[in-house]
């Protein structure tokens, strides 16, 4: 019984995985970890964020962007200007993080930008250790003893009783 119910609750946790797989990558959405809080208080160092990219075009004044840089890690921060560039795609925007006081010392010519859907705080550290290779073994480990389990042949008494309670039930 306890078995069965394992099984089925790693079972649908697995096709949650697989639904979410298919809709990041068919809805251009990925994730992004906060090493600082130069975006703090609105989403804290050690928070994770839910990104969606879009074009530059759809993006305004106020919205929260992770943008990539050249040679360097992406920023994401609150977007306190836009402009036309040089072509219908492109946007030159700058932008400044909630806990800094003044504007990224320059502006960011772009064509796409990751859109922040939502955060949660202090979750980074969680999906950084699940990278450890001790965590990964330990999952992997649980997950081979739960199917071994589950499908170890029972005894000869088990099957007595199984076939004798399902009997009584006609």
């Amino acid at each position: 019984m306890l078995a069965d119910a394992l099984l089925w609750l790693s079972a649908i946790a697995g096709v949650a995985c697989m639904v979410l797989v298919v809709v990041a990558l068919t809805a251009n959405i990925t994730l992004i970890m906060f090493r600082t809080g130069s975006m703090a208080p609105t989403i804290p160092a050690g928070s994770v964020a839910v990104v969606q990219s879009v074009a530059a075009s759809q993006v305004q004044v106020g919205d929260v962007v992770t943008v990539d840089r050249a040679g360097d890690l992406p920023v994401t921060h609150r977007i306190t200007s836009i402009t036309p560039g040089s072509n219908e795609d492109e946007r030159v925007i700058t932008m400044r993080g909630d806990a800094n006081a003044a504007d990224d010392p320059y502006p960011y010519t772009v064509q796409t930008v990751r859109v922040v859907l939502f955060s949660v705080p202090g979750i980074a550290t969680v999906i950084v250790a699940m990278g450890n290779p001790y965590v990964l073994g330990g999952l992997t480990l649980g997950a081979t003893a739960l199917v071994v389990w589950a499908f170890w042949p029972r005894s000869s008494k088990d099957r007595r009783v199984r076939t004798h309670t399902a009997g009584a039930g006609r």
